[in-house]
């Protein structure tokens, strides 16, 4: 079977939804079709490791919009549909039932896949890669008091869920290589007084250690680790990043790096195709770089802007794109490069709860992280983009 539409997006997460927007704010009346590999509507992802665990938010309220919506907004959505081949110089979609749909203009909004542990065991059934709606409904109907988790992973996704399984009650154990929890992104001082505060939650926490088997065991998991522990436990989830989703952009003979390269206009090599989210390695103007930036906000308004610029706008963007996290009562934002391996300064009001964290390099402020600083993202994007010389001095109080 073979369709024509004027836009068509590959990826039904928020980078792909967001799209539509995007394409509405400039083309009230062409034809969009989404294709979505998951069988649910687009969701927002956070409340998943976050709200959802917390009684914050209700399963239905994370969706993006209704069935309702998508039919107002003249959209064709295809849910549990894959792509299988790209077709740029057609501009042809080509999904795993055969069919070729046919676009003005395409976007790839593919996201990332998790990673996986290349261990034995690590392909067990049930080992669950933590991303998806489904992986929350599995783990969930596991969690209570009775229950045991081990967590392979002590960066966002692992730190998150660890600290929303030990609020249901659940035994965990963590495990990663670094010394302390988002070893990336806290500063010594902070990341340890954040592990300790994980421990004082009855949190095991196997830190400079990596799993080394997976075995299953009388319907439990055992996870032998490389410095010899062996956990039991009932739930095992390892959250060791995602890597972008660039195999159909290459099948295509798009150019791809880490992710696929786009212009400050969110253009891939081919200037009918468009990319934007976790996949889409982009001019970061503010930072003087290409990033890729795997974030809520990067996906919501790098994806918003795809769409505008594809009903033609061509503008470029622009935006700075923020990130948050909940670890128990400590709360941030934090905006621009936040890189532990950069020099650092934190303006504490109550030392490592209450403050800013600013990350800086050759005396210019690269990013800034709001510690139960709440409101301050604006702010803290005009330093960064001012990109002047700051003495410490100068950083006391300028974020309050």
């Amino acid at each position: 079977m073979e369709s024509k539409h004027d836009y068509v997006i590959v990826g039904g997460g928020l980078a792909g939804a967001s799209a539509i927007e995007g394409i509405r704010q400039r083309d009230q009346n062409g034809s969009i079709l989404l294709l979505a590999r998951e069988p649910h509507f687009p969701y927002d992802r956070p409340p998943l490791s976050k709200q959802l665990w917390f009684g914050k938010k209700k399963l239905e309220e994370i969706y993006l919009h209704n069935e309702g919506w998508y039919a107002a907004n003249n959209v064709e959505l295809q849910l549990g549909r894959t792509v299988a081949r790209l077709e740029p110089t057609s501009r042809v979609v080509v999904d795993d039932l055969g069919n070729r749909h046919l676009a003005r203009k395409v976007l790839l909004a593919t996201g990332g896949a998790p990673r996986h542990l290349d261990i034995p065991g690590g392909g067990l059934d049930n080992v669950c890669y933590y991303r998806t709606l489904d992986d929350y409904s599995q783990i969930k109907a596991l969690a209570n008091k009775n229950a045991s988790a081990v967590v392979i992973g002590g960066g966002f996704i692992g730190s998150e869920i660890a600290a929303a399984l030990s609020h249901a009650e659940v035994m965990v154990t963590m495990i990663f290589p670094d010394p302390y929890l988002c070893h990336r992104v806290f500063p010594p001082a902070l990341g340890r007084f954040l592990q300790q505060q994980y421990r004082q939650r009855d949190v095991r926490i196997l830190d400079g250690d990596v799993p080394a088997s997976i075995s299953a065991k009388d319907r439990r998991f055992v996870t032998s680790t490389r410095n010899g522990a062996q956990i039991e436990s009932n739930i095992v989830i390892a959250g060791v990043g995602i890597q972008p989703s660039v195999e159909l952009a290459k099948s295509g003979g798009l150019s791809i790096s880490d992710g696929i390269i786009v212009n400050d206009r969110l253009q891939t090599s081919h200037p009918d195709i468009f990319a934007a989210g976790d996949n889409a390695l982009f001019p970061y103007a503010a930072l003087g770089r290409s990033s890729r930036v795997e974030h809520w906000d990067n996906a919501l308004m790098q994806g918003r802007h795809a769409g505008y610029n594809m009903a033609g706008a061509d503008e470029p963007y622009l935006h700075m794109p923020y990130f948050f996290s909940d670890l128990f009562e400590f709360g941030y934002e934090a905006v621009g490069e936040i890189d532990a391996r950069l020099e650092t300064f934190a303006d504490w009001q109550e030392e490592n709860r209450r403050g800013v964290i600013y990350y800086l390099k050759e005396g210019r402020v690269r990013g800034a992280m709001m510690c139960d600083v709440w409101g301050k993202v604006d702010e803290a994007r005009q330093l960064i983009r001012k990109d002047a010389q700051v003495s410490l001095s100068d950083l006391r109080g300028a974020i309050r």
